[in-house]
This record gives C-alpha cells, sequence and structure tokens, in this order.
C-alpha cells in the first residue's frame, strides 16, 4: 500500500493523517507509541493488500498533528477523544465504518480506552506490548495494587533528562546509550538488523515529538515515598501512570466485546514484567539508589497483569487471544512483520493474499 498524508480537523485540533486503501475497503485504525508518530507504521503499509482502508493518525504532540497539551488527569482521553473524533470525520471510513484498531504500547493504552468509550465502533482490538491496563509502572500486583498511596515512581520524574534534552535538539547521532538512535536500537527492537533502511525513517519519526511540560514527558510532583517523584497533572507520561489510567475495571465491563488479539514479544524491554524503564525493576538492579526492596517496592508484573484482565474479559464474555513471538522486542510489527500482518488480516476477516 501507498499512504497519503492528509490534515483533519477535529476534537478541536488540526491532526496529521496517514490514510492508504480505498475509502470503502475493509477499515483498519493504526494508532502509533510514545515518542515516535504514524511514520512508524509506513514499513507495515508496504505489507498490506489494497482492499484495506487504512487511516493512522499522528497523536497529539507528534508528528504533524497540533502540539495540543496533555491533560494527565484524563488518563489517556485526550489521545483517544482525538482518534475518536476520526472515526466519523469527513473522508477517512465509509460512514458508519467499525475498524479493526491496532494500538503499539501508548498507542494500546489509547485503542483501549477508545474502546470503552466506544464500543459500538470497534470490530476488533490489536494490542501490540501494550501499556498495561493498570498504567505503567506503580502498581505490585496483578489487581494493580499501588505499591504507595501516591504511585512513586510514575510519570514524567521517571524520564531520562539527557534523552529528552536530545530529543529536543533534534540529535541524529549515535553518540552514547542517550541518543534516540541509540535507543530507537536498543530499546524499540531486540535486534537494531531488524529495522534496515527503515531506521533514518524511524528515527525522524521520534524527533517529532513535541517536549515539555504538557507533552513529553510532562510535569513532577515530589513524593515522600521512593524514589522521591510521582506523577504530575500535565504531560504524557504523567497520563500513563497509574494515579490517572487505569481501566481494567471498565474495559472488563463493556457492553460490546469485540475480539482482541494481544501481541507480544519474549524480548521486550519496555513492557515487560522486568522492564529497563520501570524504576523500581532498574532499583532492583541497584541502578537507581535506595530501593528499599521487594517488600515495599517490588516491580510492576506488566504482562501478568495484561493477561489476568484480558482473562477477565473473556469469562464475561469476550474472546482474546495472547501471541507471544520468540527473540522479538517491542515493535512486533517492524521485527516480526509477517506474523503481525497475519494477525491483523485475521482480526480485519482478510486473507494474507487480500
Amino acid at each position: 500500500m501507498r499512504s497519503a498524508r492528509i490534515t483533519v480537523q477535529a476534537n478541536g485540533i488540526t491532526q496529521a493523517v496517514r490514510v492508504a486503501g480505498p475509502p470503502d475497503g475493509v477499515p483498519v485504525l493504526l494508532v502509533h507509541g510514545n515518542v515516535s508518530s504514524s511514520a512508524f507504521w509506513e514499513p507495515l503499509l508496504a505489507r498490506l493488500p489494497e482492499t484495506l482502508r487504512v487511516v493512522a493518525p499522528d497523536l497529539r504532540g507528534y508528528g504533524e498533528t497540533d502540539t495540543a497539551p496533555v491533560d494527565a488527569t484524563r488518563g489517556l482521553d485526550d489521545f483517544a477523544d482525538d482518534v475518536a473524533a476520526l472515526l466519523d470525520a469527513p473522508g477517512l471510513f465509509a460512514p458508519g465504518a467499525r475498524p479493526v484498531v491496532a494500538g503499539h504500547s501508548l498507542g494500546g493504552g489509547v485503542a483501549m480506552r477508545l474502546l470503552v468509550g466506544h464500543p459500538e465502533r470497534v470490530a476488533g482490538l490489536l494490542l501490540e506490548a501494550p501499556v498495561s491496563p493498570y498504567g505503567f509502572g506503580g502498581t505490585r500486583d496483578l489487581d494493580g495494587t499501588p505499591t504507595t498511596p501516591d504511585f512513586a515512581g510514575t510519570g514524567a520524574g521517571g524520564a531520562n533528562p539527557d534523552f529528552v534534552a536530545r530529543l529536543a535538539a533534534g540529535d541524529r547521532s549515535a553518540d552514547g546509550p542517550t541518543s534516540p538512535r541509540a535507543v530507537l536500537r536498543a530499546a524499540y527492537v531486540a535486534d537494531p538488523a531488524s529495522l534496515g533502511d527503515d531506521e533514518d525513517l524511524l528515527l525522524e519519526s521520534m524527533l517529532t515529538t513535541a517536549t515539555g511540560d504538557d507533552n513529553y514527558p510532562g510535569t513532577a510532583v515530589a513524593s515522600p515515598h521512593w524514589p522521591g517523584t510521582a506523577a504530575g497533572p500535565r504531560g504524557v507520561l504523567n497520563a500513563l501512570a497509574p494515579a490517572h489510567f487505569r481501566l481494567a475495571d471498565e474495559l472488563v465491563a463493556v457492553p460490546v466485546k469485540p475480539p482482541v488479539t494481544w501481541v507480544r514479544g519474549d524480548a521486550d524491554v519496555i513492557v515487560s514484567d522486568t522492564s529497563l524503564f520501570d524504576l523500581a525493576y532498574l532499583g532492583r538492579l541497584g541502578v537507581v539508589p535506595g530501593w528499599p526492596g521487594d517488600g515495599e517496592c517490588p516491580p510492576q508484573p506488566m504482562v501478568g497483569q495484561a493477561r489476568a484482565v484480558l482473562d477477565r474479559y473473556a469469562a464475561a464474555g469476550g474472546t482474546y487471544r495472547e501471541v507471544v513471538l520468540p527473540g522479538c522486542g517491542h515493535s512486533p510489527h517492524l521485527e516480526r512483520p509477517a506474523e503481525f500482518v497475519a494477525e491483523l488480516l485475521a482480526l480485519a476477516g482478510e486473507n494474507a493474499t487480500g
């Protein structure tokens, strides 16, 4: 497929959107993850059949969409509302379309939020390495129990300031572990060779991230609990924090339950029960000093939480499949595209050849 770039006025902002395929094709909505943009889907589009109608927006503060502020106290609702507004925007989908929604990482949380808010508009959900239904960090068990009353150790205070500065400066080098290129190679995929000729495209996508208090990473507040910081009210990482984003019960209770496919790599270092971006796990490793131990602050069981919530979803009348790709990291659609395409087309009711 070949995509075109258009702009749409929806939910009060100008949104940049990639579209591909005929307007009356089988509808698919792709929602990118954090520190990226819709360009992260370009390598996938080349593998999809022309029978699909694909819509892939840049979320607010990414790509070419307006740098609108993110109210973290709404969780990921600002993003979900933007995406929901596209469902009926003229020229994107056929009227009344019910797309299969695929969300990567943060985009998986947005996709879950979209399902909760508009269950009748979602034909299927493909969650690619999604954030836990209990948010990112700060919880201790499969029920999402807080490690501290204020979910200490979550939100913008956990961002690496040098990485943020390099994003803001448009650093394209591979100098040091906190350069965006180095992070792309080390954290977004398990095997950097899988990036191939798309590496520069993906890096440029990362560098479109709007940085600051209202976007990435957001504001942090002090906490009396280790490690001394908690989620503030503004910005992306705070919107992902469990103080603001917790939808497990709502997801299980949706009255219309489309099929869910959960695709993840077993070598993911971002969304993992041993995540290198979870301050509690870094504390256990000795990277963040003063860690109070597993009794007070265990690492978040992100994968176990997602499975427990999806088991509840199935018990309440829904269905889901967990697809685990050995040796794959955080971006299966880049690292194992054939398997990812097969799962997407299965949800869309298409065969591999279209």
